[in-house]
């Protein structure tokens, strides 16, 4: 039998985990959600292709930005042949993802100030505190449990 060449070798969960610095229960994860994909063999054993490292670190990069897992399968699902992705699909995804990220750091400052306040001032008070009881409409209604459902 011949020996598989480095390029074409697969890689066990453990060496995947080794590689990529992802634990192995992390990895089982994400193939349950769909981000990446392994073969089984005869003993029931996964292995992955190599090229789900950089599936991996495209994955791992994007949740380090605060991306979630669904939103980053999305992006996985579009490519062709589940192919693995490309500096170009990280432009394509980085550049759909930076209004998102734009916007969640502006509400991420506004309650960093909200906070500062609240700090300052030691009130938390439940009918004025915009941290503690943020928009609150009914309030302005006055006392008393309110049903804010729609009949």
């Amino acid at each position: 039998m011949a020996q598989l060449s480095w390029k074409t070798k697969e890689l066990t969960v453990g060496e995947l985990a080794e590689r990529s610095g992802v634990s192995p229960s992390a990895l089982r994860f994400y193939e349950r959600q769909g981000l990446i994909r392994s073969r089984r063999t005869p003993g029931n054993q996964r292995r992955y292709a190599r090229d789900i490292l950089r599936r991996v670190a495209f994955v791992r990069a994007s949740q380090r930005v605060g991306i979630p897992l669904a939103t980053i399968r999305d992006v996985l699902t579009v490519l062709p042949d589940e192919r693995t992705p490309t500096r170009e699909d990280w432009a394509r995804a980085s550049t759909r993802w930076r209004e998102e990220l734009d916007a969640r750091i502006r509400r991420l400052e506004q309650l960093r100030d909200h906070l500062t306040d609240c700090i300052g001032c030691g009130c938390l008070s439940i009918d004025r505190c915009a941290l503690v009881n943020p928009y609150d409409t009914l309030g302005e209604q006055g006392a008393g449990p309110r049903c804010h459902l729609e009949p």
